[in-house]
């Protein structure tokens, strides 16, 4: 399960809207081993599409240089879908390669009549996808 601030459910939802109708992308990075998401880190989608997210591998590395700095990890790792479901494509999947993460993901699309967005996390281990429930909670 993510349990998972209203503030940074603003924050990522906030975040797809803006870049809408490209794919947004971001981490929100933890202490190490707390499984906590805590603070938020938006990302350029380097590949600047609405169907497809790619970080920049400049920006990659310095983010996983100040996590490691700050002895955090990624414990979301999110982006958005802007024309389907927030569910993880195959490309997703494939570029899914932290295992202890969560994978958020963001709809922007209005695909199943329950607004204008849906969010929804995933663990994704060696291409299986498993959907976990999100707590949303006002503070830790």
């Amino acid at each position: 399960m993510l349990t998972i601030t209203q503030a940074l459910v603003d924050q990522i939802v906030a975040h797809a809207r803006k870049d809408h109708p490209d794919e947004a992308c971001g981490v929100v990075a933890g202490p190490a081993g707390s499984d906590r998401p805590e603070r938020f880190v938006p990302m350029l989608n380097a590949a600047m599409s609405p169907t497809f997210y790619e970080f920049d591998s400049g920006d990659l590395l310095r983010l996983y240089r100040d996590m490691d700095d700050r002895d955090e990890e990624p414990v979301v790792i999110y982006h958005s879908h802007t024309a389907t479901e927030a569910y993880p494509s195959r490309t997703d999947i494939s570029y899914a390669n932290e295992p202890g993460a969560h994978y958020v993901l963001v709809s922007t699309a209005d695909t199943d009549g329950a607004g204008e967005f849906q969010f929804r996390s995933f663990r994704i281990v060696e291409g299986e996808v498993t959907e976990e429930e999100v707590q949303v909670v006002e503070a830790y």
